[in-house]
């Protein structure tokens, strides 16, 4: 077969800057209440910045700010803190970020020149709304979070093209006319949560007809999940199948539970249990761990919110089970520095993490420990782990192995900043999320060499197969790229004793 490499070196040491790390170094395996104390402080320690500042990465060369969906997501990891365990240290931090996040102008019309992104103030509005949450007495951040939904919802400039009931990501869809998920999906949010402020009947109207929009059109035609993409081209309106963000899917759970409360109508609640199974049930290993394939611009922490609401206040047993394992597999994935790789089934990254990449493992700890405080996590799953340096720069390729798991690396963002990516096929069937490995999405605009791309795992050794298909071509994604640099397999054995 044209492109195969077999498993067939030894457990030596490969050089440092390519090698699996080590597990971070904790005396015994930690309680959920350890791991979230660590978790804030290890965010707090390598992304805040102080006076209400987010830095991208933990590195000098990473963009400081406080906007849009990778400083959001940290700062809704400060709420999730204080709301499930009232933790008042969270509540001055939360002041400076309302203090620093941004207050948007009037909304931009078709005769002026528009620049903003949809998204970018749905993001912040939610954040805002959270912020004025935390503090009611404060009239600046629910005056930043109205601003921010009416910059957008109150444009003519998104809610154009063939199907004008989703807005495009940028102005008219310049450049690639694309409709995403993570405007609308965060529209509902943002609505609902200002309805809860206000008591404003109009914001309960907004969330109501953008849920039903966002069925029509976004909704999977198989299965009750979300895909992130529609294209419209001014004629036509496609769905690019098979996209299935964490951050948006967990965002129409939270929007469906919300709706079912006030409204009293049960179907939203329905929907959103749907959604939540399909997740648990097509969007894992099978090792039933969730496995985001986004290269590194999708958020977990919006569905590690989601989950938590259906494991409390709905009181299922399905999505508490479902935190408590992804929390406790995450532990593995937890670099020394305490911040987390976005392959909660994966090992500790070698490379720094992004905030967009962090951000779920951070929030899985946070939530864990609001359940179960003082269960012991299991130990890691990739101390034994043996790395095999090996090159596949191209597609169709495959990977063949004996183990119970394998996670491959290479550099996000190679060829910086967006286009290029691949399909996977594990054991001959495809991914469900049809994205597979978007090497080349940088969110911070930046490479990182010695990245993890991809990690998966069984409950038990046994021959496995990954094989690697060209992307198929779309205006956001680009065409098919792949670079791994090498692979980690967790093998009972040396690699070079593989039957294989």
């Amino acid at each position: 077969m044209a492109g195969v490499v077999l498993a067939c070196a030894s457990s030596a040491e490969a050089p440092r800057s390519a090698r699996a790390p080590e597990p971070a170094l904790v005396a015994a395996p930690p309680t959920y209440a350890f791991l979230a104390d660590d978790a804030v402080a290890s965010m707090l320690r390598a992304y805040y910045i102080g006076h209400g500042l987010w830095r991208d990465c933990p590195e000098a060369r990473c963009w400081i700010h406080n906007s849009d969906w990778g400083s959001d997501s940290l700062t809704n990891i400060l709420y999730l803190r204080w709301k499930t365990s009232h933790d008042a240290r969270m509540e001055p931090l939360l002041a400076a970020l309302a203090t620093s996040a941004r207050r948007y102008k009037p909304p931009c019309y078709a005769g002026r020149r528009c620049l903003l992104w949809s998204d970018v103030p749905m993001w912040d509005s939610v954040a805002a709304s959270r912020e004025h949450e935390v503090d009611p007495s404060n009239p600046v951040p629910l005056q930043k979070a109205v601003a921010a939904f009416w910059a957008v919802e109150a444009s003519p400039v998104y809610s154009v093209g063939a199907c004008p009931a989703i807005r495009y990501q940028r102005p008219f869809g310049r450049g690639d006319r694309l409709k995403t998920l993570e405007t609308d999906s965060n529209g509902i949010k943002a609505a609902l949560l200002l309805y809860g402020e206000t008591h404003k009947p109009r914001y309960l109207a907004i969330a109501r007809s953008r849920y039903r929009a966002v069925r029509s059109y976004f909704l999977d035609a198989r299965l009750p999940l979300y895909s992130v993409y529609v294209f419209d081209d001014g004629t036509h309106c496609r769905q690019a199948s098979h996209r299935f963000f964490a951050s948006v899917n967990g965002n129409m759970i939270w929007n469906g539970l919300a709706l079912a409360r006030v409204t009293g109508d049960s179907r939203y609640r329905k929907n959103a249990v749907a959604t939540a199974r399909a997740v648990a049930r097509y969007l894992s290993d099978p090792n039933g761990i969730f496995t985001d394939l986004q290269a590194e611009n999708d958020l977990e922490e919006p569905l590690i919110e989601a989950m938590l609401d259906l494991a409390t206040t709905e009181r299922l047993a399905f999505a508490r089970m479902w935190l408590l394992e992804n929390a406790s597999a995450a532990y593995s994935a937890r670099r020394n520095d305490g911040t987390y790789g976005r392959f909660f089934d994966g090992p500790p990254p070698i490379a720094n993490v992004t905030a967009w990449q962090t951000n779920g493992g951070f929030a899985a700890q946070v939530a864990a420990a609001s359940l179960e405080p003082g269960r012991i996590v299991r130990p890691p799953a990739w101390a034994n782990a043996h790395y095999v340096p090996n090159e596949i720069t191209h597609t169709p390729a495959s990977l063949r192995f004996y183990g119970s798991g394998i996670a491959i690396y290479g550099t996000i963002g190679e060829k910086c900043c967006q286009r290029g990516h691949a399909r996977i096929f594990v054991d001959a069937v495809e991914t469900t999320s049809g994205i597979g490995m978007w090497q080349n999405k940088s969110s911070s605009g930046r490479t990182f060499p010695n990245s993890v791309l991809f990690a998966w795992r069984w409950p038990t050794p046994g021959a496995h197969e990954i094989r690697f298909a060209p992307g198929v071509y779309n205006a956001k994604e680009g065409g098919a790229f792949l670079h791994a640099s090498g692979y980690a397999v967790i093998s009972p054995e040396p690699l070079g004793q593989s039957a294989l």
